[in-house]
């Protein structure tokens, strides 16, 4: 009687395993394709730069702001009558309170309807309490990596220019 329970744990671990095990395979493959490396190298205007030219594959109108006295807002995003500012931070530690405060105050400034704040980092838990507080969405690396990786698997799908002409 105690090896059906034993054999039906064993059985209910294996499924765990290969559950997780096909969980790591996939985020190692988005992670492969979302140059998640070249973006930690990038400075803080490369990475809104960036930023923007994802949001533009994803059929947003984007707009990098000016470098000083943008008001809190790295990008602005617009699609159909929806704005959205959007905060870079390219950081080599967590993301805290400023920058959602920042794009709290920006978001009031531009009259946008949504705040967000992208980072190739992680927030500390006082910036994602603000942030919840004031609904802000926050993008942080495995996100971004996500995304970025998509972009790229489209882009791969897509017939380069020499794919399309006939000859």
């Amino acid at each position: 009687m105690v090896i059906i329970p034993t054999l039906l744990i064993i059985f209910l671990l294996v499924l765990y395993y290969k559950k997780q095990l096909k969980a790591h395979r996939i985020y190692m493959e988005e992670l492969r394709q979302s140059n998640i490396n070249q973006i930690d190298r990038m400075n803080g205007r490369q990475f809104e730069e960036y930023l923007g030219a994802l949001y533009q594959s994803f059929g947003y109108q984007t707009e990098v702001t000016k470098a000083s006295g943008d008001f809190g807002a790295d990008l602005i995003l617009k699609n159909n009558n929806e704005t959205i500012l959007v905060q870079a931070k390219r950081y080599s530690s967590k993301v805290g309170l400023q920058a959602v405060q920042e794009i709290v105050a920006a978001k009031g400034y531009y009259s946008a309807n949504h705040a967000w704040v992208v980072t190739n980092n992680y927030f500390t838990e006082p910036a994602r309490k603000l942030a919840n507080a004031n609904d802000v969405l926050l993008i942080d690396r495995d996100l971004l990596i996500k995304l970025s990786a998509q972009v790229n698997r489209q882009n791969e799908k897509q017939p380069t220019n020499l794919e399309q002409s006939s000859y």
